[in-house]
């Protein structure tokens, strides 16, 4: 398992919004969604945009480049053109520093979460 990476200060990712950050050679987006952190995967599965760079709609990121919708704690894909899930990864917030841990969580599936 990998040790945790310090990202951000939590003042540096506002509310219901995202940053990315290269994180031992992966390129993850940190959300926070009303004072919780969540990290994901930056990349779109559909045509590598910058989930990071798109609209947060409750809890689901948005591609800001063809409208695909990522649930944010769980990774799984809501809506196409997108079909497949990113991974997640595990965030703790100490005091005031928000840390990642660059090892990805497994999420298999499809839209839905389907296999």
């Amino acid at each position: 398992m990998s040790e945790f990476v310090a990202v951000a200060r939590v003042e540096d990712i506002p509310d219901r919004s995202g940053r990315a950050f290269d994180v031992a050679g992966r390129r993850i987006a940190v959300f926070n969604l009303s004072g919780r952190f969540y990290a994901i995967d930056d990349t779109c599965t559909h045509e590598e945009a910058s989930l990071s760079q798109g609209p947060v709609m409750g809890e689901m990121a948005v591609c800001p480049r063809h409208g695909s919708r990522f649930h944010i704690p769980t990774g799984q894909v809501r809506s196409l053109p997108a079909v497949h899930n990113v991974a997640t990864y595990a965030v703790k917030v100490e005091d005031g520093v928000v840390y990642v841990d660059p090892t990805p969580r497994v999420h298999a599936g499809r839209i839905h979460g389907g296999a």
